[in-house]
């Protein structure tokens, strides 16, 4: 089975379907890419707001008149900031029936990100395995690269999840 052959709607009644989030671990093919959309355009909120919420006061990222006079003569987006958002892209046709995010690895950051730049991302599965110790859910790895509207990319990095299989139903117990 392919990604092209995955429903994103389950019937539920007559007439009657409900949206479908993320995939099973049956359901991954390792080599296939996916193309995440929407795409995401940074705001000084979010910004400000992650960066302190992280605790993350640099003034390169939120005060102007610092960031001014830097090399770039204005604020730089947090990488937690990117890295956030491209994870959080990714994660419908990635890991949205996920159990557990297990960890990122190899998280480059290329070029920088501006307010008012557009982020899109890409996710290619690199492998899976079924869990030697949970035989319902299998580990997942994929590598995920963020890239501007013009095409530059400016960050990757790898990402390991927990996926159920289609016998651990998990998510249709829940009602979804």
């Amino acid at each position: 089975m392919s990604l092209e052959d995955i429903r994103a709607y389950r019937k539920v009644g007559e007439r009657r379907f409900r949206e479908v989030h993320g995939l099973h671990y049956e359901d991954v093919v390792v080599g296939e890419i996916v193309e995440h959309r929407p795409g995401r355009t940074v705001t000084e909120a979010d910004n400000v707001w992650q960066s302190l919420l992280a605790g993350n006061p640099h003034p390169l990222h939120i005060d102007a008149a610092y960031a001014e006079k830097s090399e770039w003569g204005r604020p730089l987006v947090s990488s937690l900031v990117t890295l956030s958002i491209v994870t959080g892209m990714s994660v419908s046709s990635t890991s949205a029936r996920g159990v557990a995010n297990l960890g990122w690895e190899e998280i480059r950051l290329l070029a920088p990100v501006f307010v008012g730049d557009t982020l899109y991302a890409e996710s290619e599965f690199l492998k899976k395995r079924l869990s030697n110790s949970r035989p319902n859910l299998g580990l997942v790895t994929c590598a995920t690269r963020g890239l501007k509207a013009d095409g530059t990319l400016f960050l990757t990095c790898k990402r390991t999840f927990l996926l159920p299989t289609r016998e651990h139903g998990g998510a249709e117990a829940a009602g979804y």
